[in-house]
């Protein structure tokens, strides 16, 4: 029987953070991973950013394959036809040390891969991990669908993803996943030529930018469009609150194709050519939704642990910083008591100190409040372009008027009692 000192379920971006940074201080590991190898599973092409990924890999966008720097982030809230934009750009984005990248996961967790086998660590593919080995109470080893596949371990860090089915088995999370707490993420990578491309996003050569579209881009829906720039194509998108489209019976797709041909859209997609169609899940229940993170011989990293927040569009970055966490708690108990479940409780202790775990907690209302409260998705986008059009709107009536006439097409659809609630309680929950 195969026997390595630690056992990881999944190379995702937490399962190689953490199998880079067991390698490199001289560990015994071995990462399993169902696809024939890091990123054929994982279909997300979106944001990388560079702080958090250096804490892992210093240096990596001097190599790694990544698409453009993000030197602009912009804000759409659509209507039906029309679109009231935000942004901002920084030219301190567009080099050393940069903010983000856009990137294709398939490839970044590739060639992060070979880094993890270069460290030491011995990544075997192909492999689906069915369940864990127990003796005694505690986790002993990983059962893989493999013939005479049990592999011994002395811990097994869960970085499986958002279908975490071990993390469940282990009883570290009671029930399945709920409806409310996943969102479906549906993309296409469109080609599109590199010059078109800045031209049509007022880009410089190389440089990249993001949007994120909200109100009609998702027919009202609680979730968020998205346009990424890429070298020569264009990540597009959409991911909506599963409920939301369970309780509506909308296909994910029928949602993008919408949003694709929304009139502000349409026109930056034009020519483009489809390349890939992909869809995922995300886990969306933020910190309410997160499951025991540690158990005897046992610790759980990334979207296995739930670890996204949608609010500010960050997954790989909290997954990639708990992987790396996951593997210094299992460096500082190895030789100070072993790997039992006291001793692993030092995992949540440090992501409590993280950022990590302090932004999950400042957020863990969101998620329902928004799921309450429909009106920030379908009414106040509808508001706010109506206020727009008519401050913007030049027809030699006095701005007094403009004004008085903007405050009473507002309280016409939402009382002013119920205004300021939305708003009090809109701060409380993101203040």
């Amino acid at each position: 029987m195969l026997k390595f000192e630690v056992v990881i379920v999944g190379a995702g971006p937490a399962g190689l953070a953490a199998a880079y940074t067991l390698a490199k201080a001289g560990v015994e590991v071995a990462v399993f991973e169902r696809g024939d190898h890091p990123g054929a599973k994982n279909l997300m092409g979106g944001v990388l950013y560079r702080q958090p990924t250096e804490e892992v890999l210093p240096g990596f966008y001097r190599e790694a394959p990544l698409e453009r720097p993000v030197v602009e982030q912009r804000l759409w809230i659509l209507t039906e036809d029309d679109a009231l934009t935000l942004g901002y750009r920084s030219r301190a984005f567009a080099g050393e040390p940069y903010n983000a990248f856009t990137v294709f996961r398939s490839r970044f967790d590739r060639w992060f891969g070979q880094k993890v086998v270069e460290a030491g660590a011995l990544l075997i593919t192909e492999t689906v991990v069915e369940d864990l080995l127990w003796e005694n109470g505690r986790v002993v080893g990983v059962r893989t669908g493999r013939p005479q596949g049990d592999v011994r371990a002395e811990a097994v860090i869960l970085a499986e993803g958002v279908n975490s089915l071990l993390t469940q088995k282990a009883g570290l999370k009671k029930g399945g996943l709920q409806t409310h707490e996943l969102a479906v993420a549906v993309k296409e990578v469109l080609a599109l030529p590199k010059e078109k491309i800045e031209d049509r996003f007022g880009l410089e050569e190389g440089q990249g930018c993001t949007i994120e579209l909200l109100g009609e881009a998702t027919l009202g829906m609680m979730g968020v469009g998205f346009i990424y720039t890429n070298k020569d194509t264009l990540s597009v998108g959409v991911g909506v609150l599963l409920s939301h489209l369970v309780r509506r019976r909308l296909n994910p797709n029928d949602v993008l194709e919408h949003l694709k041909n929304h009139p502000s859209v349409r026109k930056f997609l034009a020519g483009a050519q489809p390349k890939e169609y992909l869809a995922h899940l995300i886990p969306e229940g933020g910190f309410r939704s997160i499951p025991k993170l540690y158990g005897p011989g046992l610790l759980v990293a990334g979207d296995a642990a739930m670890l996204v927040n949608g609010i500010h569009r960050e997954g790989s970055n909290l997954a990639l910083i708990s992987g790396k966490l996951a593997a210094e708690t299992l460096l500082e108990v190895r030789t100070r008591g072993g790997y039992h479940e006291k001793n692993l409780s030092r995992y949540r202790e440090k992501l409590e100190k993280s950022f990590v775990l302090q932004d999950l907690r400042k957020y863990q209302n969101t998620s329902l409040f928004f799921n309450e409260n429909p009106q920030f998705f379908t009414l106040y986008p509808r508001l706010l372009s109506l206020a727009a059009r008519e401050f913007l709107t030049v027809d030699s009536v006095p701005k007094r008027e403009k004004q008085r006439k903007i405050w009473q097409i507002i309280t016409s659809h939402r009382s002013r009692w119920k205004l300021a609630q939305d708003l009090f309680r809109l701060w409380r929950v993101l203040g």
